[in-house]
């Protein structure tokens, strides 16, 4: 699967970069630091997945998943799994990340290959 990450925080993208390529069948296409980017690079790249930080310099992670989603709904380019990531705990970002069309919401904290793996076949299977 090929993936995007979408970080201002370079640090957050190395750990996130390391936790795809640990997990089997997943690499990572392409890395962005603005919500504007994500949509572009969505549009170039063609991910199959998105790994979206809420927090981001000009448009928000859920406004930036809202725009990808929309983006595929309209047939600019193909569907693509979003998972928002943040720093705050479920419970602060996870319903307005499923009503911006986001697979799920993962905080930070509990990012890791098994995670990634989880959250993708959930989505696939909702799919």
């Amino acid at each position: 699967m090929k993936v995007l990450i979408v970080d201002d925080q370079e640090p957050f993208r190395a750990v996130a970069r390391t936790v795809v390529e640990l997990t089997d069948g997943f690499e990572v296409v392409g890395e962005v630091e603005t919500g504007e980017a994500s949509v572009e690079a969505v549009e170039q790249l063609e991910p199959d997945l998105v790994l979206m930080d809420v927090n981001l310099p000009g448009i928000n992670g859920l406004e930036a998943t809202r725009r990808i989603v929309a983006g595929a709904a309209s047939g600019s380019h193909r569907p693509v799994i979003v998972l928002v990531l943040s720093t705050y705990e479920a419970g602060e970002y996870d319903g307005q990340a499923t009503e911006a069309g986001a697979a799920a919401f993962i905080p930070k904290s509990e990012f890791g290959p098994d995670r990634l793996l989880d959250a993708w076949n959930a989505a696939k299977s909702a799919a």
